[in-house]
């Protein structure tokens, strides 16, 4: 279950390297994913958004059991 959300982090530091943040403004991953500037695309904010959950969902005790949403 440790590695349920590694796929999605993949995806999400793709999404942000690609993205004018990182490119033209130069910051790095961690500044671009913590706010939502214009300069963010709106897929890599639902990514975020998505990851947020998967890792929530690793520490709920309900979904420790059922295991969590893989994916």
């Amino acid at each position: 279950m440790s590695k349920s959300c590694k796929g999605l982090a993949m995806e999400l530091v793709k999404c942000l390297s690609e993205s004018d943040c990182v490119k033209v403004e130069k910051r790095s991953f961690r500044e671009c994913a913590g706010e939502k500037s214009p300069s963010v695309p709106s897929e890599c904010v639902g990514l975020r958004e998505t990851y947020f959950n998967c890792k929530r969902g690793q520490v709920d005790m309900r979904a420790r059991i059922r295991g969590n949403k893989g994916y």
